[in-house]
């Protein structure tokens, strides 16, 4: 009596209620469980087992499982937050959460930070800097000279770098942040206040653009 047990409902591997997760997100329990239709609807779309590989998020974003990118890992790698080569649906909300209008700002600065710093060191080294504007260049379908895109990082880092060690930590990303506002303004999705099966693009093409060349 008072089992709360599925009737024959099967659910994906990883799944979590609806009602914890949003609890846990800016998502209200019938935006998760649209969530959830569209996330069954991702992660059967190459390999049918419930959980998100890396073709299938690489498909849902660009249309094409084949084309590598460093963006595209990236994002995938932060979605991953257990770190075992799949989405669940967990982490898949809570990452999206991070994108909601409603989410804290502070959420949003911390995941571009951990974004950027493609080695998991604590710091966006100049190398990976770069490497985020080509691989972003790309997305956007822009061609720039090496000379541009040297300019673009040595730019970023007199204004970002504060303390001159050669690397971007987390408190000077903030307060560049909070002087160049435009760099995360595509870290909020406006559609996810009302979810609708498609899935949102996060291909971040302001970024370079606006940061100042």
């Amino acid at each position: 009596m008072g089992c709360v047990c599925s009737t024959g409902v099967k659910h994906t591997p990883g799944y979590e209620d609806p009602a914890l997760l949003a609890k846990e997100t800016p998502f209200t329990v019938s935006e998760v469980e649209a969530l959830y239709e569209l996330f069954k609807k991702l992660s059967s779309s190459i390999i049918n087992d419930g959980l998100i590989h890396k073709e299938e998020f690489q498909l849902a974003l660009f249309r094409n499982r084949n084309r590598r990118n460093l963006f595209a890992d990236r994002i995938f790698d932060l979605f991953d937050l257990k770190r075992n080569g799949v989405i669940e649906f967990g982490e898949f909300v809570r990452s999206l959460g991070v994108f909601h209008p409603n989410a804290p700002v502070e959420d949003k600065i911390t995941f571009a930070f951990r974004l950027y710093d493609l080695r998991r060191t604590g710091f966006i080294e100049r190398e990976e800097l770069k490497e985020m504007v080509i691989a972003l260049l790309h997305e956007s379908d822009l061609v720039l000279s090496e000379d541009i895109i040297e300019t673009i990082v040595n730019k970023t880092f007199s204004d970002a770098d504060i303390n001159g060690d050669g690397k971007i930590d987390e408190d000077e990303w903030k307060q560049f942040v909070a002087k160049n506002p435009s760099l995360i303004k595509n870290m909020t999705l406006p559609y996810l206040k009302d979810i609708t099966l498609a899935f949102p693009s996060f291909v971040l093409s302001s970024e370079v653009e606006e940061s100042e060349i």
